[in-house]
């Protein structure tokens, strides 16, 4: 039987077991005159029943469908003679051979992998057979036990809140224990590739040129992972971008929470938000067609001949109008946070409307906002299908906004493009531009809220 029909059936005895805990919960009441008399109400002692019934058999499921494919893969590598394993030099292929006889994808002559394929048959099946039947048996048993134990002074709603209270924690624990996943597999890669390459020559080199030759007398075989460049490109293409979502994000929020009327927020909020819900490869498409050939055409005008048709300028400011939703309803919602009786006092103490935002509500909302744009930040600096299409891969250290650059992740995701071997400095050196690139937005992240504990303004 298949993992999703059984889990079908076991949602089924779980609302069952819902219901039923719940009617009997109710005709306790209708027997005792008044619902008074019940610890929790009805709907308390059916979720009970429906989690007693839901989470054993799910939680076996689970483990077994971890631990099934390696028991029966030793099983059936351990009836297969020694020849037929020293013939093959890799036991995972060997396995996924008789995988694929026995599910009449390959086939052979073999006896010996044909006895294998039979046996792997005959193990799947009992195993089917057991997990349907364990499974099955404990939704069953945690079905009856939440209807027989359903009695007046059952502290149901304790129960149900406190497996609540678990199941956050262990979300809460799942989420903490994955980013130390991301930043330690992350961190052992980058520390390999700083075992090759020493952490000075990436840190403040100056060339990029990751391609390792396969032979000494080959072109670059040496290679150059300074990431001066990179960062370069990436700080000058998130800056073009911020210098225009920010204002213009920042601007349209203000007006359109305190002087929009309600008629023409209802309209421009949803069409400037519409902006947010492109795809990043059209505004790619409208960089590389439309905006990089505008402005060379406008730098070749006025004498800048070195414009080229791939630009920081063009990537950045496509990315900038590309966040602008971003800035702007997120600063909008924070505006329209701020209680509106801190406006009425500014207001009541003659101060002008604009002097009231300026001093009272941008102030409160500061924190907000500044969340708004370190999000904003955080978008410019990975994106990559603009980068690619507008401003090229050229790994160019310079400060001329016209000139080809490129950034961190595009270059991440070419290094990691097609078949690698996560042995050579070519392929490590993403993991440690990814390494980078965290502890740079930790640090912005850092300055960002000091700023905001520094000029924030509280109110009770």
């Amino acid at each position: 039987m298949q993992t999703s029909t059984l889990m079908v059936i076991v949602l089924v005895l779980t609302f069952s077991a819902y219901l039923l805990a719940k009617k009997r919960s109710r005709d306790l009441v209708a027997a005792q005159g008044s619902l008074s008399t019940l610890h929790s109400r009805p709907a308390y002692y059916g979720s009970f029943a429906a989690v007693l019934a839901a989470v054993p058999a799910v939680l076996l499921l689970i483990i077994w469908q971890a631990i099934e494919p390696g028991m029966v893969e030793s099983l059936v590598m351990a009836q297969l003679p020694q020849s037929v394993i020293d013939s093959h030099e890799n036991s995972q292929l060997l396995f996924s051979q008789i995988t694929h006889i026995a599910n009449g994808v390959l086939k052979t002559e073999n006896p010996a992998l044909l006895a294998a394929a039979g046996h792997y048959v005959h193990l799947e099946s009992i195993g089917q057979t057991l997990r349907f039947v364990g499974v099955g048996a404990l939704s069953l048993g945690g079905l009856a036990l939440g209807w027989r134990i359903v009695r007046p002074k059952l502290k149901a709603r304790n129960h149900v809140e406190k497996c609540l209270q678990f199941f956050l924690m262990f979300c809460s624990t799942l989420a903490i224990l994955t980013t130390f996943g991301i930043v330690l597999s992350v961190l052992f890669e980058a520390i390999r590739f700083f075992q090759i390459i020493p952490i000075s020559d990436f840190l403040f080199g100056t060339e990029w040129s990751p391609q390792i030759a396969l032979r000494a007398d080959q072109q670059g075989a040496s290679g150059a992972f300074g990431s001066i460049p990179l960062f370069t490109g990436t700080l000058m293409i998130s800056f073009i971008a911020m210098c225009i979502a920010a204002p213009i994000g920042l601007m349209s929020a203000i007006y359109l929470a305190e002087y929009a009327s309600p008629k023409v927020r209802n309209i421009v909020k949803p069409v400037l938000e519409v902006l947010a819900g492109i795809p990043t490869v059209v505004y790619g498409f409208f960089a590389a067609l439309t905006a990089a050939p505008f402005i060379r055409d406008i730098a070749h005008a006025i004498g800048l001949s070195g414009a080229s048709s791939e630009s920081a300028l063009a990537a950045g400011a496509v990315m900038g109008v590309m966040i602008i939703p971003f800035v702007s309803s997120l600063s909008d919602d924070v505006i329209t946070a701020v209680p509106q009786s801190l406006r009425d006092g500014s207001l009541g103490l003659g101060a002008t409307r604009s002097e009231t935002i300026v001093n009272v509500v941008l102030p409160a909302a500061l924190p907000g906002i500044v969340g708004g744009l370190l999000l904003a930040v955080s978008r410019a600096i990975g994106e990559t299908m603009i980068v690619v299409m507008a401003a090229g891969l050229s790994a160019n250290l310079t400060a001329n906004p016209l000139d080809s650059v490129t950034t961190v992740t595009v270059q991440i995701v070419t290094l990691l493009v097609g078949d690698q071997e996560f042995d050579s400095p070519k392929t490590l050196a993403a993991f440690a531009l990814g390494l980078t690139l965290f502890v740079v937005t930790l640090a912005l992240n850092f300055v960002a809220l000091r700023i905001v504990k520094k000029y924030r303004e509280q109110y009770d």
